[in-house]
């Protein structure tokens, strides 16, 4: 079970990259992996985000950022959008 939760400001162990845990993904393998991503720097242009191994990284505050996700997301109901050729 991981301790890391979507949203959790985390920073990675080894090399000290810090931001907001905001993807997660769980591969076949066994490994999962948070994508980080930090705060925009002073002059307000963004920074990349970059993936890191779950083992690697510690929460600095859980829950962090909080957002509220409507269900259900993604596409609106096929039979709704246009028709196509």
């Amino acid at each position: 079970m991981s301790t890391v939760n979507l949203g959790d400001r985390v920073k990675d162990t080894i090399t000290g990259f810090a931001g907001i845990a905001t993807g997660r993904a769980d591969y076949l393998t066994g490994c999962t992996q948070f994508c980080i991503t930090p705060p925009v720097k002073e002059d307000g242009t963004t920074r990349d985000s970059h993936w890191y191994d779950e083992d690697r990284i510690e929460v600095v505050e859980a829950g962090a950022v909080k957002i509220a996700v409507k269900r259900p997301g993604g596409p609106s109901d096929p039979s709704e959008r246009a028709p196509t050729r």
